[in-house]
């Protein structure tokens, strides 16, 4: 995040505050309801599936790992700027029930996810850390000089890693055990990395903007503004066609320069965080951060 001035982080905080002191509020989180809209072309629907429970702390990201057929959640769990060991990863099965809530404990503030084969990748604000997902423990970490907000994460089928600093506007990468600077051009609170054929897509909070990255040059073409906190993003095909997350509550669909709103949960005060999509299911997954739940979503064309 799925990001931070110091207006920002005293946003979080106030709201993180203000999270725990309304515990009769927070109880009726679970039944609100959430925006879907349909009236939009390209005409794309998103139908809710299933609900988590509400034992998430403050969810941030998920990813889906194939292989074991599970899936990852990044628990922030308190402030998400803040050094305090209180962050966990969750496993969640396909469906939304919580297998194993803290299954891997001792990270901070973790976020951004991505996966190599068993090496799950966490941001955990200034640094970035391997989990082995085999044994279910911290094998490795990287410093990251300078950081202050690590977020995103994407890793290529070469195995490069690409994440994000929403608080320093750069963007890095982990190849060979090695993390160098990627690119900290024209970039303004980067958060929501994919890369496809040789093109970094980026959703920005500052800049409410997506935007393609040519890997080669650093040239990059703005394909879609408005789009709030950009904060996830996902590849849904075919061609060009797009899903991206605004934290404060709100999904896009964009195709080939052409915004469609699919939720708009902002009014609610549901965030919608870091998300992942499973191509094989159609089926979009929305962490909600406050409201501690994960949420399914069938995607409809």
């Amino acid at each position: 995040m799925k990001k931070i001035n110091l207006l920002f982080l005293n946003f979080f905080v106030v709201l993180l505050i203000s999270c725990e002191s309304k515990k009769q509020e927070q109880a009726s989180y679970d039944v609100d309801t959430v925006t879907v809209v349909e009236d939009q072309s390209p005409k794309v629907v998103l139908e809710e599936v299933w609900s988590s429970d509400t034992t998430l702390k403050t969810p941030e990201s998920v990813i889906f790992d194939e292989g074991k057929k599970i899936l990852y959640v990044s628990n922030v769990n308190g402030d998400p700027t803040a050094a305090d060991n209180n962050g966990f990863i969750s496993k969640v099965s396909l469906d939304g029930k919580i297998e194993n809530l803290e299954w891997v404990k001792g990270l901070s503030a973790p976020k951004g996810l991505g996966l190599n084969k068993n090496i799950l990748y966490v941001t955990d604000i200034n640094k970035l850390v391997e989990i082995d997902t085999d044994k279910g423990k911290i094998v490795k970490t990287y410093a990251v000089p300078g950081a202050k907000f690590l977020n995103d994460v994407f890793v290529t089928p070469q195995g490069d890693v690409y994440f994000s600093d929403s608080e320093t506007n750069k963007i890095h990468k982990l190849q060979n055990g090695k993390v160098t600077l990627f690119t900290d051009q024209n970039l303004n609170k980067p958060n929501g990395i994919f890369i496809k054929d040789s093109i970094l897509y980026l959703a920005s909070m500052g800049s409410s903007d997506f935007k393609a990255i040519n890997m080669n040059t650093k040239k990059d073409t703005v394909l879609a503004t408005g789009i709030g906190m950009g904060d996830g993003v996902e590849y849904v095909g075919p061609g060009n066609d797009f899903l991206v997350s605004d934290w404060e509550g709100g999904i896009y669909y964009i195709s080939d320069g052409k915004s469609q709103k699919l939720i708009d949960s902002k009014e609610q005060k549901v965030n919608t965080a870091d998300i992942e999509f499973v191509p094989s299911e159609d089926l979009l997954l929305v962490p909600t951060f406050f409201r501690n739940k994960l949420v399914g979503y069938k995607l409809k064309k």
